[in-house]
């Protein structure tokens, strides 16, 4: 609680600042606001030297005394600041009946800044729960296994990969379209490039068999016989 004393204080650090005039009014009301809001003289404090920090690059026209709201709503940003990283300490064994109550006075202390707050969260140590790892085993996974190398010292996940992977040609990059793996080709019927077929097939993706030119002067045949018969048609 802040002392009547306390709350003149205060204002007199205010008026040092910005030269306004204090009176008993003044401290009566600072004394009650900040009570009744539950703000500590250090918190308070600490606010009022945030709150001139902070107009520091203001011109002198700009700048303007602080209230108790002002003091107030600094005081809890700091407090909610103070407990960005906290994290609970629990007490040695599996269990803690007393859980909430603990909890409530290590929030307290933090908050009030009677011990220091956590810079960074504290980073998780520990391997996986025990329990956890014998159901795994059970069920026939190892835990921790490290990963196999091949006969070149690659991970084994390369050649893994490469069974899964769809045979065809929707199972290569396309090289006329670009399209990816698994991706059809962006055609009109949505079949697959002559270069993707062949690279699929393990041959050069320039090469046309015979039967590729074929399919491909009927189709040139096709849209220049339907473009005019559009046009007789017009």
């Amino acid at each position: 609680m802040i002392t009547y004393e306390q709350a003149g204080e205060l204002l007199g650090l205010a008026a040092a600042r910005d030269q306004r005039t204090v009176g008993e009014a003044d401290i009566l009301a600072w004394h009650d606001d900040l009570n009744e809001a539950g703000i500590t003289y250090v918190d308070a404090r600490a606010a009022l030297t945030r709150f001139y920090v902070a107009q520091g690059d203001l011109r002198a026209e700009d700048r303007f005394r602080a209230t108790t709201p002002d003091v107030i709503h600094q005081a809890k940003a700091l407090r909610r600041e103070r407990l960005t990283n906290f994290v609970y300490e629990p007490p040695p064994g599996d269990s803690d009946p007393h859980y909430l109550a603990r909890l409530r006075v290590q929030l307290s202390a933090m908050a009030d800044g009677r011990i220091p707050a956590l810079s960074a969260a504290p980073a998780l140590e520990g391997g996986p729960y025990p329990r956890f790892v014998e159901e795994l085993e059970a069920r026939g996974y190892q835990v921790g296994r490290p990963i196999p190398k091949d006969e070149d010292g690659d991970d084994s996940t390369t050649a893994e990969v490469a069974k899964v992977r769809r045979p065809g040609p929707l199972g290569v990059d396309c090289p006329s379209c670009n399209a990816p793996i698994g991706r059809p080709c962006k055609t009109r019927f949505r079949r697959p490039h002559g270069a993707r077929r062949r690279v699929a097939a393990g041959q050069p993706a320039a090469s046309e068999t015979p039967t590729e030119i074929e399919q491909r002067r009927a189709a040139a045949l096709a849209h220049l016989s339907a473009a005019a018969t559009t046009e007789d048609e017009q």
